[in-house]
């Protein structure tokens, strides 16, 4: 079991309003969304984090959703090659906080594209959704450097969600929240599987910190689901984020 004492996260900027989006629900509150990202920030610290808050990059609307652009393993650091064109220049933005961190840094290099959304650690193995925003050669490319560090992974077909992990949460102790394909996924049939409804299907992206699962607010059934399991929840009020296609993972590097 992975316990984690760091994480990552940076103030949602101005320009966030004109964040890439196919969620449909309205323009993002920015002022609603500081004060949820500061409650973020507090959730991360009651779960033992020490939090690093990078300043807001106007440069880049969704930059607050650091997940995407550097994999934090036990033994190395990757930055990405996001699938979004519009994303790619926030990794030099996040690259001097992730070296203050690790000594060995790798980087994902064209053609291959990777967003860190889209891969989920199972303790040394990494599964990795293929998606918009990763392709094939930034899979193998960061299962290449996986393994150069002891680790491993492996390639997950996917057609309902943006991300990966749009549809699955990891929760340690061999339990995983899954909703929609993933249901039914061979590969994730070894797992104990904690069905999410369609209905709360947002809540699929919930984030297991030190034995407490962040769950996104509003989605009473997987709060019993996940409370049932026997895990510590702490809802988070998430709802200008979810506006930007973004959920509890994407706002946070944990390591």
């Amino acid at each position: 079991m992975t316990m984690f004492k760091y994480a990552i996260t940076r103030t949602p900027c101005r320009a966030m309003i004109d964040g890439l989006s196919d969620a449909d629900l309205g323009m993002p509150d920015y002022e609603k969304a500081l004060a949820q990202h500061k409650d973020y920030i507090n959730a991360l610290k009651e779960c033992g984090l020490e939090v690093t808050v990078l300043d807001a990059c106007e440069e880049y609307p969704d930059s607050c959703f650091v997940e995407d652009v550097a994999l934090m393993t036990p033994h190395c650091a990757i930055l990405t090659n996001p699938g979004a064109p519009s994303r790619r220049g926030e990794v030099e933005y996040i690259e001097k906080a992730v070296r203050s961190f690790y000594e060995n840094v790798e980087k994902i290099a064209s053609p291959g594209q990777i967003e860190a959304g889209d891969i989920m650690m199972v303790g040394d193995h990494y599964y990795i959704g293929l998606s918009e925003r990763t392709n094939q050669e930034g899979a193998e490319e960061m299962i290449s450097i996986l393994e150069k560090y002891g680790m491993s992974g492996s390639v997950v077909t996917m057609s309902e969600v943006l991300h990966l992990k749009t549809g699955l949460g990891y929760l340690e102790d061999n339990n995983l929240l899954a909703c929609g394909e993933f249901l039914t996924k061979p590969e994730f049939q070894k797992f104990n599987i904690i069905e999410i409804d369609q209905s709360e299907s947002y809540a699929a992206n919930s984030v297991w910190i030190n034995g407490t699962v962040l769950i996104p607010k509003g989605h009473p059934g997987a709060v019993d689901a996940v409370k049932k399991a026997g895990y510590k929840v702490r809802e988070v009020d998430v709802s200008e984020f979810q506006k930007l296609d973004g959920g509890l993972s994407c706002l946070s590097l944990r390591f």
